[in-house]
């Protein structure tokens, strides 16, 4: 393979490279952009001296005979630069193993349709006489509008060497719906998805490692994956021809019924869609031009002479209405005479009192000696009266006369300061009252009955109160079909005795990331919206960890919900959980994460669980 060939080159003068997607010790597998049709498509590219490029080719020319719309198909095939590479549609989706690792094994009936729907395309190959080759989950694709697309029909195979057989694509079918129902790959090609449970060299059956799968999704695997292993898959034989990928599609199909409104639920999962718009390098810009030379300054012109009998540049036009003429305002050709001299100062500041002729028109309270001492340095004048009437630091304002001008509107804040202090004065008197009467300050009984000093204080917040009517269900979205955890015996986890208990299935893993779930649980059915804020449980068997959720509506899932509390119980099996803040729902769903050992595998059981709001 050349090393030259890198993200961001350009194959054949129209597919830029964008990402590789996988490689072989042959070929490589690329995200490319087509220049000419302005579109993402996929590239498989082989040296063009490797001996596997003509086998690449003649994959390319017999897929492109396969016509069905679950197929990305061929749309070109050439060399160029070396290289032999051949062009595909591009599909936008998820494929089996993206969705396996982010949500786990998918529920029976989702994943027989899945199935059918590529083992329907894959019968549509068969009858042309084109094989498949490499059908593991990395090929399957469920693209954003919900519909499934496979990968690399035919091409796939012949860039990483594998003879493509229709006995092959038939096991790989078998090993889909095994991984679908599972999350474990059992087929023959080789996938990233984790392998399998072996036992003496016959894979377990799906049953065997997840339980809830249906039992003819279970035979069917079983009868394709361990194919002559001496089971109870013979009858189904003589029905249907297992042998064939017809023969698995319509077992399949009579599995799934009436298929409408799966692909739309597909598309509502929100798969990804990768077709956003590239951003190429823009184009450089030029090379920055030379400056060009300033031109040399010109020399300053004389100034011309000023003629004070010119108008200004800013001189203002005078029009002429009778003559029809425009004159301007002319230059001054006298100088302006000079300003007005400054009057003399008064004798007296303006401000100073007249003398008094006679009588003083204001009596006055007579000033200390010192402070009529003081003034007479700073005003030198006397009004007649034999007193300096100076505004000096000293002196006491005089006495205002009963008929001097008082403030507007000052009554009015005197009567309104009047009123606030004989309301203050009432209430004072109100709460003393109510004091003295072992009420509250606002005449809320403190003690047990209205006005009786001798009741018995109670706290102002009382404890949360158990909530009645409570029913529950069983809760297993993971399973098939989603509630199948003894639902007959969910009554007794709430049924206020601690003696009798709901219990969860038995598991041959714990439950997590490494399990075969993330966890079941119960949905307690409220009858009614409350704020819920405690959750008091009791589980038997030893340290349970479990996961609260309160919800309006039943939940189908809790991917996607905020717990609400979190925890594990304590060695006797207590466990209860305060809500930093009340949580309004009518459903509260008790999510079980880890459940203890017991012979044979792990099993959760709860006793009892108390609702408080």
């Amino acid at each position: 393979m050349p090393s030259s060939i890198r993200p961001g080159e350009v194959l054949a003068d129209r597919y830029r490279l964008i990402d590789l997607l996988t490689e072989s010790s042959s070929g490589r597998f690329w995200r490319a952009h087509d220049k000419v049709l302005e579109r993402y498509v996929t590239l498989h590219v082989m040296a063009e001296d490797d001996p596997h490029a003509g086998p690449l080719l003649e994959a390319a020319r017999r897929s492109a005979t396969v016509h069905d719309r679950r197929l990305l198909r061929v749309l070109d095939a050439d060399r160029a630069d070396g290289l032999v590479y051949v062009v595909n549609e591009w599909g936008s989706g998820d494929s089996l193993d993206i969705m396996l690792a982010a949500e786990g094994p998918l529920d029976a009936r989702r994943a027989a349709w899945l199935v059918s729907e590529v083992a329907s395309s894959i019968a549509a190959g068969h009858e042309a006489g084109v094989c498949h080759g490499r059908l593991v989950p990395e090929n399957v694709l469920v693209d954003h509008a919900g519909a499934v697309r496979l990968i690399g029909f035919a091409v796939d195979a012949a860039m990483f060497d594998i003879t493509a057989r229709p006995s092959t694509d038939v096991a790989d079918l078998g090993g889909l719906l095994y991984a679908a129902l599972t999350g474990k790959w059992p087929g023959p090609s080789r996938s990233q998805v984790p392998p399998a449970p072996v036992v003496q060299g016959r894979v377990l059956r799906p049953r065997q490692v997840r339980a809830g799968i249906p039992r003819p999704l279970d035979v069917l695997c079983d009868e394709v994956v361990n194919p002559y292993a001496g089971h109870d898959g013979s009858r189904l034989r003589e029905t249907y021809d297992l042998a064939s990928a017809q023969g698995i599609a319509d077992y399949l199909a009579t599995f799934v019924g009436d298929p409408t409104g799966l692909a739309e639920a597909e598309a509502a999962l929100g798969h990804r869609d990768t077709t956003e718009t590239i951003s190429l390098p823009a184009i450089k810009d030029p090379p920055p031009r030379a400056p060009e030379p300033e031109p040399a300054p010109e020399p300053d012109p004389e100034p011309a002479p000023v003629s004070t009998e010119l108008p200004t540049e800013a001189g203002l036009p005078i029009f002429d209405d009778e003559n029809d003429d425009v004159s301007w305002v002319m230059a001054r050709s006298d100088p302006a005479p000079p300003p007005p001299p400054f009057e003399d100062p008064p004798e007296r500041p303006l401000f100073a009192p007249e003398p008094a002729e006679g009588p003083a028109r204001r009596p006055r309270r007579p000033l200390p000696a010192a402070a009529s001492a003081g003034s007479a340095a700073y005003w030198p004048w006397d009004t007649g009266s034999g007193q300096p009437t100076g505004t000096g630091t000293g002196l006491t304002p005089a006495v205002e006369e009963p008929g001097d001008d008082e403030v507007p509107g000052r009554s009015w804040l005197r009567l309104a300061a009047a009123i606030a202090a004989g309301l203050l004065l009432l209430l004072a008197i109100v709460v003393a009252y109510n004091l003295g009467q072992g009420r509250s300050p606002l005449a809320v009984p403190v003690g047990g009955g209205d006005g009786d000093p001798t009741a018995t204080s109670q706290p102002a917040t009382q404890p949360a109160a158990p909530i009645s009517g409570i029913t529950a269900r069983d809760f297993d979205p993971q399973g098939s079909p989603p509630f199948d955890e003894h639902p007959e015996l969910t009554g007794l986890a709430v049924d206020g005795k601690p003696g009798t208990a709901w219990s969860t299935m038995t598991y041959d893993q714990n439950f997590g990331p490494a399990g075969l779930k993330t966890g079941v649980g119960l949905v307690l059915d409220l009858g009614k919206a409350h704020d819920v804020s405690a959750v008091d449980l009791t589980f038997l068997g030893g340290p349970t960890g479990y996961s609260l959720y309160v919800t309006d509506q039943p939940p189908t899932a809790v991917k996607g919900l905020t717990p609400v509390a979190t925890g594990t119980s304590a060695d006797d099996g207590h466990a209860r959980s305060d809500l930093d803040s009340p949580v309004s729902g009518r459903f509260v769903t008790v999510w079980l994460t880890s459940i203890p050992a017991v012979d044979g595998g792990f099993r959760g059981q709860v006793a009892e669980v108390t609702v408080r709001g």
